[in-house]
């Protein structure tokens, strides 16, 4: 038996008006894929919170930094009414503690001893650095450990062992004593700091100095240092700030008023019942001028040399 098939009718199915464009449109919305926000991309609220939460982080950080200046400039007896309009601004404050006190010659000896700490500090900090990176010696382990163990150390400790020290080698209540006892303080996280850095830097480099002729030192003073740019300003940086705004050691050691520092000449101004706050926030903006300045020369390398040690290769 024979099968007969009989052809297959077209059919056309009518569409109202306007059903088949609703319905390719709706096909084709549900056809292409859904963007999907990428890691690195914030919806405008968690953009808009982010904002105000740096808004809110920059004021909480400027405020005590303008209402102290506002206070220098509200007079003698100014911060008693902050909030008073009577009186205005003026500059009798700083007019008084610059040509009223010894704040000039108790700068004078604040930059004599930061500088000095800064300059012997980075120094002993950068070469112990690279010893202890670069060259195995006896008792190489013990050092790193003795380095960090000086910081475990509370002031209050340190202040009498430092002080029989000092007055056995008669450098009491001198500048090149304090310079040492700060470069004690900062020197052990500094070469620590630097160690770490060094380790970033290619061994490559040293052999090469040496094949050309040079010897360690001229290595280290030619080749090394250049690329360590970052972490020194950081060791300067934290040399500098560690001598600057220091008080313990200063009162300590210092007793004759033409050594005085900034922190111990300050105390001046604070007595048995009442403190001159007009003096006092004067002498602190005159005081953040250096540390702000040193802070603006080492910044470009600041965040490079604090972070370049974290990781070695």
């Amino acid at each position: 038996m024979s099968t007969v098939t009989e052809p297959r009718k077209n059919t056309v199915t009518a569409h109202a008006p306007g059903t088949a464009d609703t319905a390719g449109a709706g096909s084709g919305s549900a056809g292409r894929p859904r963007r999907v926000r990428g890691r690195e991309e914030r919806s405008p609220l968690a953009s808009a919170g982010l904002h105000a939460a740096l808004v809110v982080a920059s004021l909480v950080a400027v405020f005590p930094i303008a209402y102290m200046v506002f206070i220098s400039l509200r007079g003698r007896s100014g911060w008693t009414r902050p909030t008073s309009a009577e009186g205005g601004l003026e500059i009798s404050n700083y007019a008084y503690v610059l040509t009223e006190t010894e704040f000039p010659r108790w700068f004078a000896n604040s930059v004599i001893v930061a500088a000095g700490t800064t300059v012997v500090g980075v120094f002993v900090a950068a070469s112990t650095g690279y010893a202890i990176s670069r060259m195995r010696f006896p008792g190489h382990r013990s050092l790193m450990w003795v380095l960090l163990l000086t910081q475990m150390f509370p002031v209050a400790v340190l202040i009498v062992a430092l002080y029989n020290i000092l007055g056995g080698m008669g450098l009491l209540d001198s500048h090149l004593g304090l310079i040492l006892t700060y470069c004690s303080v900062s020197v052990p996280f500094c070469a620590w700091m630097m160690k770490g850095y060094f380790d970033t830097i290619p061994h490559e480099i040293d052999e090469a100095g040496r094949v050309d002729g040079l010897t360690p030192f001229g290595t280290f003073y030619r080749l090394i240092l250049p690329l360590a740019k970052p972490g020194l300003a950081v060791t300067a940086f934290y040399s500098f700030i560690t001598a600057w705004g220091e008080v313990a050691f200063a009162r300590a050691f210092l007793s004759t008023d033409s050594m005085l520092t900034l922190s111990v000449g300050l105390q001046s101004f604070i007595g048995q019942h009442k403190a001159e706050w007009g003096y006092l926030t004067a002498s602190a903006v005159i005081i953040s001028v250096p540390a702000g300045l040193v802070f603006l020369l080492v910044q470009r390398n600041l965040v490079a040399g604090l972070t370049a040690g974290g990781t070695k290769g």
